[in-house]
């Protein structure tokens, strides 16, 4: 069995391994990293052999950690992160570069329309009747955009939304209430077979499915991070938020909104940010909580698309791809039976 896992922000490691009688043998640590001394490597292969195959990832993290020397040093990997690589051979799970994807960049659609298309695209993809796919979104009117388990009437000013021409629509993953304009975000989202993040918990994948981000970013001169658990910031503060899915069709939905040129003054007008929500951030104002992309980089919104998806493509080999007219009326439909019904939206009043 064979596993890959790139560290986000760190190194590559690699892992190859069999199991005998329900144990790990022959397992071989390998990578781009950096370790001192060289006996700590064969220190990392002895401490996996012969542990169960179906330990969990404590346990191979701790083997790891008490078999290595008291001197040694770790670049670019952690024990941690070879765990999640065995964790990823023994469940047999795939790479970006072991399929072929698409990017879709279609044109503006309304926000019920966008959560619809979301859960069609990765149902497909599931099915096997899409290609794993990246899409870019683009907004036909303002919208807030709330978790699966938020309260409308906690979050949204609901009289000040609609003051705005804001309208309030509920998506099917977790997380925070996103305040969205057209051409004031960069909104995305990836639909892939659950195997790519087999044997990575959600913290993990998070980071995981937005490393070609921060690459891009930091292409474009911004000191870009991850910041757990669902963050991407730089030193100036919070750029955007990631929020997942796992469906039980056997893909995962993971999207990701960015602020390009956000209006703090209207936003904090429509969302209710409380003081609690706001006292872990370090700041007293949410208006100076996201950091556009506009004032780090001082290019139009659409060339940062245009240098997302040329990463995209060269890191992942993906080619331009469309929504096709099955998928639409599937969506369409899902928007009238559930993501336009005030059931929907409603259901965590």
């Amino acid at each position: 069995m064979h596993g890959e896992f790139k560290v986000p922000g760190g190194k590559l490691v690699v892992v190859d391994l069999d199991v005998v009688d329900g144990a790990i043998a022959n397992f071989r640590l390998a990578g781009d990293f950096f370790l001192e001394p060289d006996s700590a490597l064969e220190a990392i292969n002895s401490a996996i052999n012969g542990l169960p195959s179906d330990s969990d990832a404590a346990r191979f993290t701790a083997a790891i950690t008490q078999a290595l020397p008291k001197d040694a040093v770790l670049l670019g990997f952690t024990a941690d992160s070879v765990s999640t690589t065995i964790r990823r051979a023994l469940a047999q799970a795939t790479t970006f570069r072991d399929y072929e994807w698409e990017i879709v960049h279609g044109k503006a659609e309304t926000p019920q329309m966008q959560m619809a298309l979301d859960q069609v695209l990765a149902e497909e993809v599931g099915a096997g009747r899409r290609k794993p796919t990246l899409r870019i979104w683009e907004w036909e009117r303002p919208a807030v955009v709330i978790g699966s388990f938020q309260s409308v009437r906690n979050e949204v000013d609901l009289e000040n939304a609609a003051k705005y021409g804001f309208e309030v629509v509920r998506r099917i993953s977790g997380g925070g209430a996103m305040f969205m304009e057209a051409g004031s975000v960069v909104t995305y989202s990836i639909y892939a077979p659950s195997a790519l993040v087999q044997g990575m918990s959600f913290a993990d994948s998070y980071a995981f499915l937005d490393e070609w981000v921060i690459i891009t970013l930091k292409s474009l001169g911004i000191d870009a991070s991850y910041q757990p658990l669902n963050d991407i910031a730089s030193p100036t503060g919070k750029i955007g938020g990631a929020a997942q899915k796992r469906l039980g069709a056997g893909a995962v939905l993971h999207h990701v909104t960015m602020s390009y040129d956000i209006n703090g003054d209207r936003m904090v007008e429509v969302l209710r940010i409380g003081r609690e929500k706001m006292s872990d951030k370090g700041t007293k104002s949410a208006a100076k909580r996201v950091d556009p992309l506009r004032s780090q980089t001082g290019l139009p919104r659409e060339e940062i698309i245009e240098k997302l998806k040329a990463t995209f493509a060269s890191l992942y080999g993906a080619k331009p791809g469309e929504i096709t007219p099955e998928e639409d009326a599937k969506a369409k439909q899902l928007v009238a039976e559930k993501f336009g019904t005030e059931e929907w939206l409603h259901r965590v009043p």
